[in-house]
């Protein structure tokens, strides 16, 4: 399992958009066309560090919004999108999800739903900074798991527990790691166990963030 999180902008400065993701991000508007060829191209750089180079092949999606390589299916991939921010997974034989989130306010009632008792009163004593920058990590987790899972919301990802400061775990099916000391914005990976014999896709509901 591989992955990369960069600022957009900087992805762009420095590398080629491929020409169908261009054509894919004709008519959105500019924040979202930045978005797209960005999380795109950061994950064809992805894909040639390891030695998987698409050349030029597509990057498609399905109608959930979870992307995928049509010229490649054993590889799972996922893409996320944050203020600027971009991030993209990569794994083989294996599903994945990637999730980057810039920290932002957070009321009392997304904290007790999305912590435990405990670390909710923990994030809630906490300057505004932190308390931001802590939930954002734990947001990011959850976010990336029910990507690799290929629920989306409808895995209810508020459901992963997650404790206040964690670097790695599992849930389910699903494995995670938050290097956060690493990367400059909150942001996880998650893949699943190896695939099945002629297993592609897990696909129920939509899955939130993987958006074209």
């Amino acid at each position: 399992m591989h992955h990369l999180v960069r600022r957009g902008e900087e992805v762009l400065d420095e590398l080629p958009v491929a020409a169908p993701d261009r054509a894919t991000a004709a008519g959105l508007p500019p924040w979202r066309a930045l978005e797209h060829t960005a999380s795109r191209t950061l994950l064809r750089a992805l894909l040639r560090e390891i030695g998987e180079d698409l050349r030029g092949g597509p990057v498609a999606a399905l109608p959930s919004g979870r992307p995928y390589l049509p010229d490649r299916p054993d590889l799972g991939v996922s893409l996320s999108h944050s203020s600027g921010w971009v991030a993209a997974a990569v794994a083989r034989d294996r599903d994945v999800g990637v999730d980057v989130q810039t920290p932002r306010a957070v009321g009392d009632r997304l904290l007790r739903l999305c912590c435990a008792p405990g670390d909710a009163e923990a994030l809630t004593a906490l300057p505004e900074d932190g308390r931001r920058r802590e939930f954002a990590w734990i947001f990011t987790v959850q976010e990336a798991c029910v990507k690799a899972a290929g629920t989306g919301f409808a895995g209810r990802p508020w459901t992963v527990p997650v404790t206040l400061g964690q670097r790695t775990g599992a849930w389910e099916r699903v494995s995670w790691c938050a290097p956060r000391e690493a990367q400059e914005v909150p942001a996880c990976c998650a893949w699943t166990e190896r695939r099945g014999p002629g297993r592609t896709f897990r696909q129920v509901g939509a899955a939130g963030g993987d958006g074209p």
